[in-house]
């Protein structure tokens, strides 16, 4: 890819905003540097990396980078015998205790799969020995410290000695001849102490010169007393840079001696502070991590351009290279027909430079090794070219180059000559590049392309709507209807007389008008079929979620019949084990007593008592008490909000609407059923206006229910509505609440649950019943 697609699609803005990002004059470098890849294996890394720091902002909420600084040149210039000065020595010292700091950090992370991050701070050296040596020896505020050397400490010593003595002199003149100075002060010149002595004076003292004020009439002077003193103190003082000299240079050597390691935890460094930088950058479009594939597919949910405010821009959907590879948007100017081309290229960028996209969770992104854009006037002044011409000489450049691995951007295309032929050059165009099999979104106003796509294979119409009662565009992205001139309509909503619109309808042609009402019939047919196809999704959901959880109940009812089975026989066998020995018992005793002659007659009759009641006792199968006859009872006639029993299905629900005198709606959980009214057994009916009000929370006017709605919110916003959410239902005192997540890709699901772990104040967590939403609810008992 060259610079000019970076140029055209703004690529640098999204560089320039990721290197603000980053915390370290390292990351910025990096981020700096970054180009998107060709490669899928590098990209899907990339996203990887992004994803997992991303995942440790979400834990975490910070990373402990501060401190760490390019100490590359101090690294350098140490292992080739330079002398490195305190501050450089320092930077040192608090890289290597920031690499420290961050291996600590990512290493303690148990929550999360941070597989790369941990691999990365492996190879993080911790150094804690020269990190010891130079703090040991240079303070906070980059200066040698006296201890860092015996003899450091002896010169310092005598140094503050000297300077005592001398101040001491200096000030007991100060006091005695004062009339002597221009100011009683002690002052330095040369690195000397000296006194602001009056020229007349000068012979009163003696001694050095080394300064006189600019009118002459001050020197500057070393009395001839403080000579020899100030001669000692400069003595030592130069003993003293000498020695700290020594010590700078050894710690160099030691900086030396680890070149290697702290190149490496540089470099580790670098790369973190980057991953965590492309974190923040996809944090802060609220982006999230796309899927790669090789196979040229493009399918983006509700992606928004990102060098737009959110609040400015409409999210769309856009799908691409699966069931057509080519996407022909029409429609008027301002309606965001451009925005969306930039948006595509943009984010194609994005995903293969490991950025994450502005859009929802589940957008899946290819990789092409070349992406073109005709976009915008590029007239050449210092050429001459028209419009036209340029547009020209850069398309031409695309035909040289494109492929099947290309994503190609036409903004307007056939645009700035002959509508006729500009129509027709744009046809050729189009069929010369979708034939090589590349990836083609393009606008255009020419109303001849607005049938291309029903013409060609692989290639789609789009529009951009526009809204008719406003007269404003809506900039959403309508796949599969060309756009329509909306001219008259405007120009009728603007006041404009019919008869001069009905006399400039009669000048278009039979054909336009006949495509004009196709597309509008297109569009209303595409809106109907959407709406029609959102609820036809929501049924076939609560239908399977039905379904599903059926067939568990009718498992749980054969595993316990089978249990009461087995236990109904297990009863009976001890029973008749039980009546076999009374039995043996009963004629054992009954051959005694043949033998004895005298045998009285009630023996026998309690004898065979005993055999009687020595039969097994198996219970009897209990007639159910709803099976049995009973008389018919009268039901009142049902109302809306009436409690009922579906007898076909045996579920309780509420009446949600009368469909007729023989027919209701029935709510019945999250599902809602058409009923015949005699499949329905009236229960109860709540008495009006005593409706138990919902919990408020203390102290508030604000009511919280039972059940809390997360479909459709993004992960970080989801989490905050639950945390607060799950506040107020504790503060209302509910032992249960229900958090409606939906089926989807499982993300929310598992975040609700992993919360669940850690809160608390939450006993225990499960999945809703078949009357509670199923998988698609987690119930959470409170306490």
């Amino acid at each position: 890819m060259n610079d000019r697609i970076y140029h055209v699609l703004e690529y640098k803005k999204i560089i320039e905003q990721l290197a603000e990002q980053a915390s370290s004059s390292l990351g910025k470098e990096q981020a700096k540097k970054l180009k998107p890849s060709t490669d899928v294996d590098e990209v899907r890394k990339w996203q990887k990396d992004t994803d997992e720091a991303a995942h440790i902002f979400r834990l975490k909420g910070h990373v402990p980078l501060g401190g760490v600084s390019d100490i590359r040149p101090n690294i350098k210039r140490a292992s080739v015998g330079g002398m490195l000065q305190p501050e450089e020595c320092m930077d040192v010292a608090s890289t290597i205790y920031g690499g420290k700091q961050m291996k600590k950090f990512i290493e303690e992370i148990e929550d999360v799969e941070i597989p790369i991050m941990l691999e990365l701070v492996e190879q993080i050296v911790p150094l804690s020995d020269l990190e010891r040596t130079i703090k040991n020896r240079i303070d906070e505020n980059g200066k040698v410290m006296d201890g860092a050397s015996e003899k450091l400490r002896t010169l310092r010593s005598r140094i503050r000695t000297f300077e005592g003595r001398v101040r001491d002199k200096l000030e007991g003149w100060t006091k005695s001849k004062s009339k002597m100075l221009s100011d009683a002060i002690i002052t330095i010149r040369n690195d000397r102490y000296v006194l602001p002595v009056k020229q007349e004076y000068r012979g009163n003292f003696g001694g050095i010169v080394h300064d006189q004020s600019a009118s002459g009439a001050t020197l500057f002077m070393e009395p001839q007393a403080i000579v020899e003193l100030n001669n000692s103190l400069q003595e030592a003082k130069v003993q003293e840079k000498h020695e700290v000299e020594r010590i700078l240079i050894e710690l160099s050597e030691r900086i030396a001696a680890d070149e290697g390691f702290l190149y490496q935890n540089v470099e580790v460094l670098a790369q973190l502070d980057f991953m965590f930088a492309k974190a923040r950058l996809g944090k802060d479009m609220r982006g999230a991590m796309p899927g790669i594939n090789d196979q040229g597919i493009i399918k983006m949910r509700q992606a928004r351009h990102p060098l737009i405010e959110e609040d400015e821009v409409v999210p769309n959907d856009v799908d691409l290279g699966e069931d057509f590879s080519s996407i022909v948007i029409t429609g008027p100017n301002t309606g965001g027909k451009t925005v969306t081309l930039k948006m595509v290229g943009l984010c194609s960028l994005m995903a293969q430079s490991g950025l994450q996209i502005p859009a929802q969770d589940g957008c899946e992104m290819t990789v092409f090794d070349n992406i073109f854009a005709d976009i915008g006037d590029e007239q050449s002044i210092e050429q001459s070219l028209s419009t036209f011409s340029s547009h020209m000489t850069n398309i031409v450049d695309i035909l040289s180059k494109v492929d099947h691995k290309s994503l190609v951007l036409f903004d307007e295309l056939g645009a700035g000559t002959d509508p006729q032929e500009g129509a027709a050059l744009a046809m050729s165009i189009l069929d010369d590049v979708v034939s090589r099999g590349a990836r083609v979104i393009a606008t255009t106003h020419y109303p001849e392309l607005k049938a291309y796509g029903y013409n060609r294979e692989g290639v789609i119409n789009a529009s951009v709507e526009f809204d008719i009662q406003t007269l404003k565009p809506t900039y959403r992205l309508l796949i599969g209807v060309p756009g329509r001139s909306n001219a008259f309509e405007i120009s009728r909503r603007l006041g404009l007389r019919e008869n001069v619109i009905e006399k400039a309808q009669e000048h278009m042609g039979t054909d336009s008008k006949s495509v004009e009402n196709m597309i509008a019939s297109l569009e209303e047919s595409k809106r109907g079929a959407e709406k029609d196809y959102e609820e036809a999704e929501n049924l076939l959901q609560e239908a399977q979620d039905m379904h599903r959880e059926l067939e568990q109940k009718w498992a749980d009812f054969e595993a316990k019949r089978e249990e009461l089975y087995k236990k109904a026989e297990e009863k009976a066998q001890k029973a008749i084990e039980k009546a076999r020995h009374e039995a043996e018992e009963i004629v054992s005793e009954m051959r005694q007593m043949k033998n004895q002659a005298d045998m009285k007659e009630h023996e026998w009759i309690e004898a065979r008592k005993m055999l009687d009641e020595a039969q097994p006792e198996l219970a009897k199968k209990q007639v159910k008490q709803d099976k049995q006859p009973k008389a018919k009872q009268t039901q009142p006639e049902l109302q809306v909000g009436d409690e009922v029993k579906v007898l076909s299905l045996d579920r309780t629900g509420h009446i949600a609407e009368k469909v007729s005198d023989k027919e209701f709606q029935v709510q019945l959980g999250i599902m809602k059923m058409k009923v015949k009214a005699k499949d329905l057994e009236f229960i109860k009916r709540e008495e009006p206006l005593k409706e138990k009000p919902m919990a408020t929370v203390k102290g508030s006017s604000h009511h919280v229910k039972p059940e809390l709605d997360l479909r459709g919110e993004r992960y970080d916003e989801a989490l905050r509505r639950l945390e607060k959410y799950l506040d107020d239902a504790l503060l209302a005192g509910y032992p249960k609440v229900s958090i409606i997540h939906g089926k989807g890709t499982g993300a929310l699901r598992n975040a609700v649950e992993q919360y669940a772990k850690k809160h608390r104040s939450i006993k225990s967590s499960r999945s809703g019943g078949m009357n509670e939403g199923g998988g698609g609810v987690t119930v959470l008992e409170l306490g």
